[in-house]
């Protein structure tokens, strides 16, 4: 006989960052368990609505439960990160959140898989009721053995930040660090010290990452002494007192209707292959003014063929600003034979896999360095923020991509010129070496997609709960 289907439920926190993730988890997921989606209102961004929506109107096996938060005094955080905040709500709001998880839904759960964002909050929950609980940790596996590691050098260093030395592992520099985490009472830091100590209180962690991709963090984290030993042992083995850490990517795509305006694809059409460079920043990254023409003045001086999705603001709702006026007089049509540029919503995804693409210039969020790797697609690393920059030296240590590592982040001075952006964008396109080395990450990313282990896995353990 078939074994039990679980009832799995999923809770999300804010930000598309966090919600794709999710979102490809519930669909591979709902292949063998029941899945329930917690979809926390109101969201922060138009996009985070507008997936949800078509999310439970495709996947019709994934059961939405809706949550409303209530009114939020953001006061006592003046000029917070709105994300930040949200994080901060729910973890206020996380009893009501799990009280109404277990009294609406249609019948027991079995587990359940939080966001790392408020673990801190959902796992001593899940703890006294002895729900099994899962986290899924949005990032890479290197952020992660940071994210373990992190606690025990506050605790050491309560009142200044340095270079973060993680012991048999690697030295994560000042620089690379989010830059609230150089204050340690900042409500970030010590949100994230909170999420990484309740991590113990979990039945393991789930990254969306693969093996071959980040063997050295994965094996740190599973106390592994080797690569030759990671290989060969356990992938739920863990250090003593941290939980099984179980790597289920690539998590494939949703297959949900696109969002990318038509004309993109279009244009994309016309290009040659492996000729145009992508250009984006993720869904929350915002470049002041100077740097957006700075990069402007960089991309037409490159003379390659481009696609840019440019954001003005941490929200999207908040993207007012006319294009023509953000770029300077006549850019828009000096560049119009081999430039396209929009500030609307584009299906990353579909866009790296389109045979024209052949350069990526990124931000290095998670989930656009899984899609890089997944198709092939060099890139031209340039971190805003957070955990970017370790995510951008996992991108150069792999040969995905190059990482100009002085290049300016959240909270530093200084722009990059128009003229060292133009001569990285030439050597990115030129380099052929780079292309075949990125060609082979992708062919392993994709084959490490086919028999899906770790997804296995991390099923096999769930139906223990049925």
């Amino acid at each position: 006989m078939d074994p039990p289907r679980p009832h799995v439920a999923l809770l999300p926190s804010a930000g598309m960052g966090h919600l794709i993730p999710f979102s490809r988890l519930a669909a591979s997921l709902s292949e063998h368990c029941h899945v329930t989606m917690v979809s926390i209102l109101p969201t922060v961004s138009a996009a985070e609505s507008r997936h949800y929506t078509d999310l439970f109107s495709t996947y019709t096996n994934i059961h939405p439960l809706h949550f409303q938060l209530p009114p939020f005094d953001s006061s006592a955080y003046p000029d917070a990160d709105p994300f930040f905040l949200r994080w901060t709500c729910i973890r206020d709001s996380a009893s009501d959140i799990f009280n109404h998880l277990l009294t609406t839904s249609r019948f027991p759960i079995s587990a359940l898989v939080t966001d790392i964002a408020v673990a801190g909050s959902i796992l001593p929950l899940t703890k006294s009721s002895g729900m099994p609980c899962y986290v899924l940790f949005t990032s890479s596996a290197a952020m992660l053995s940071f994210f373990k590691y992190f606690p025990t050098y506050r605790d050491s260093n309560p009142v200044s930040t340095g270079d973060v030395k993680i012991p048999g592992l690697r030295t994560v520099p000042v620089a690379s660090l989010p830059r609230p985490m150089h204050d340690p009472g900042h409500m970030f830091t010590q949100l994230l010290v909170q999420n990484a100590r309740s991590l113990v209180k979990s039945n393991g962690i789930i990254v969306n990452t693969i093996e071959s991709f980040e063997p050295d963090s994965l094996a740190w984290l599973r106390g592994e002494q080797s690569q030759s030993q990671s290989q060969s042992q356990s992938q739920s083995q863990s250090q003593p007192g941290f939980p099984p850490v179980i790597a289920v990517g690539p998590l494939k795509p949703v297959k949900i209707p696109i969002f990318t305006i038509p004309t993109v694809l279009t244009w994309l059409d016309q290009q040659p292959e492996k000729s145009v460079v992508y250009i984006s920043f993720g869904s929350r990254t915002a470049m002041s003014k100077e740097q957006i023409r700075e990069l402007g003045l960089g991309l037409e001086a490159s003379r390659c063929r481009f696609v840019w999705i440019i954001k003005t603001s941490v929200v999207d709702t908040e993207d007012q600003t006319e294009l023509g006026e953000l770029l300077g007089g006549g850019f828009l049509e000096r560049v119009e034979d081999r430039g396209f540029v929009t500030s609307k919503w584009v299906e990353q995804e579909e866009v790296l896999r389109h045979m024209a693409v052949g350069g990526f210039v990124s931000h290095c969020g998670w989930n656009s360095v899984t899609e890089a790797a997944m198709h092939g697609v060099r890139v031209l690393a340039w971190p805003r923020l957070g955990d970017q920059r370790i995510n951008a030296d996992v991108v150069a240590r792999n040969g995905l991509g190059i990482w100009q590592e002085d290049w300016s982040w959240e909270g530093e001075e200084g722009i990059v010129s128009a003229t060292k952006i133009s001569h990285r964008l030439k050597e990115m396109m030129a380099d052929e070496s780079l292309q075949e080395t990125a060609q082979k990450v992708g062919e392993a990313t994709r084959n490490a997609a086919m028999p899906g282990k770790g997804l296995a896995e991390l099923v096999r353990k769930l139906e223990e709960f049925a």
